[in-house]
Parts: structure tokens; C-alpha cells; sequence
């Protein structure tokens, strides 16, 4: 009798042992579980999504900052690191050198005519500079823009272009090894195809900053695209303040 009472609990045990890991196997397979679905949403997508947008943005942002700086930092490097001796043609189809910076303090941008946005921005802070400055001081200033892309900006184009900005801008332009030695002159870079025809349709990536220089000549200081004009004007105002002929 007690060897019958053993062996039926011998096989009780065995049953109810092979029975919980299927009752276990039930529980995951029977309904979704938090596991199987997870949280996301289309809220949390939408997040995701922004989230995502919003970084792009700004690291980008970072970046082109960084690139600037970087370039700032290297133009602003030693008097004699920036400025040489060059011969450009002016709008007026004269010849414009070095020796023509001498005796105003004067604000060059390099650029090109056809650019769509940034070049009209940075020509029209630079008028804005130089009109707030000549209010104070009278005719000192002379600003100057000078063409990467001579292709197309013959002595015709770059004097129809000057007359949108300020009345006293000039317009440098020149062959194209001249404006090359000229923007190398003044650690400017830029990129033009050299065979360039002027009916060709291109954008020239070039730096976007423009250059104060003393009525000696000499480099003072560069600003950058994210200068306002107004930071711009006050450092202007600082430079002319300490000048001593």
C-alpha cells in the first residue's frame, strides 16, 4: 500500500513539473505583453523627429561658426600676414593698386556680382558701417569690392553692380591671374573654374568676410558674416580712436 502511495506521488510530481514550464510558455505566448509593444507613439515619433531637426540645425550651425572663426583667427594673425602689393582695374576702367588704399581707412569685401544673397547682405552692412562712421568723422572711409569671378564681371558688370550700394563703393576687377594673386594677397579663398566663360551658369564658394585697412595700408581687422553692423561699426570706431598717423 505505501509503495502504491509513493509511486502515485512520484507521478503527481512528475505531472506538475512538465506542466508549469508550458503554463509559463502560455503566459508569454497569450497577449501582447510591454515587452512586445514598447511605447512608441506617434507623439514620440513627432518628438523624435524634432528632437533629430533640432540637432541637425545646430551642429551645422556649430560648424559654419567654427569655420568662420577659424578663418577669422588666421586672418587676423600679424599686420603682415594680410595685404600686399596688386593691380586691379577699377568700374571706371582705371587702374586701382595697393597705393590707392593709402590715405583712407578703408573696407574691402571680395564677392561676385551674380551671388544671390550673401554678397548684397555683407554690401549692404558695410554701407550701413561706413555711412554711420562718416556721420562722426566726415570722408574717411573708402569701401571697396573686389570680384572673384572676372568671367563674368567685366569693368561693365562690376560698375552696374557697385551703383546698388554705396555711392562711394568701388568695384575692383582685373584678369584672372591678377584677382587670384590679389585674393592670395589677402588669404582670401575662393573657387572659380579658370576656363569660366561669362555665359556660364556657377556659383564661386568664396570666404565671406571683409577686411579694415589703416590709410597706411595695413590690415587692422576682419569681420565676419555673423558680425552685425553695429558690433562692426563700434570696432571700426575703436581702430580710428587709436590710430596714430
Amino acid at each position: 500500500m505505501n509503495t502504491l502511495l509513493r509511486t502515485q506521488s512520484v507521478r503527481a510530481l512528475h505531472r506538475t513539473a512538465w506542466r508549469r514550464p508550458l503554463a509559463h510558455c502560455r503566459s508569454l505566448g497569450s497577449g501582447p505583453s510591454a515587452a512586445s509593444t514598447g511605447p512608441f507613439t506617434w507623439q514620440a515619433g513627432a518628438l523624435f523627429v524634432t528632437t533629430g531637426a533640432g540637432l541637425y540645425y545646430y551642429f551645422t550651425t556649430e560648424k559654419a561658426k567654427l569655420i568662420e572663426k577659424k578663418q577669422l583667427a588666421t586672418a587676423s594673425y600679424g599686420k603682415a600676414k594680410i595685404g600686399g602689393p596688386f593691380s586691379l582695374i577699377d568700374h571706371h576702367g582705371k587702374t586701382f593698386t595697393q597705393d590707392n588704399l593709402k590715405g583712407s581707412w578703408s573696407l574691402i569685401y571680395f564677392g561676385f556680382t551674380n551671388c544671390p544673397d550673401v554678397c548684397p547682405d555683407e554690401l549692404d552692412k558695410m554701407s550701413e558701417v561706413v555711412t554711420s562712421i562718416e556721420s562722426e568723422h566726415g570722408s574717411i572711409m573708402q569701401p571697396i569690392f573686389i570680384s572673384c569671378d572676372p568671367a563674368r564681371d567685366t569693368v561693365e558688370q562690376t560698375a552696374a553692380y557697385v551703383q546698388d550700394f554705396h555711392p562711394k563703393l568701388i568695384g575692383l576687377t582685373g584678369p584672372y591671374d591678377a584677382v587670384k594673386a590679389t585674393c592670395k594677397a589677402y588669404r582670401v579663398y575662393f573657387s572659380t573654374p579658370p576656363t569660366a566663360k561669362p555665359g556660364d551658369d556657377y556659383l564661386v564658394d568664396h570666404s565671406i568676410f571683409f577686411y579694415l585697412m589703416n590709410p597706411r595700408g595695413e590690415f587692422v581687422d576682419a569681420y565676419g558674416k555673423s558680425h552685425s553692423a553695429e558690433l562692426v561699426r563700434e570696432r571700426v570706431a575703436e581702430a580710428i580712436a587709436a590710430w596714430q598717423p
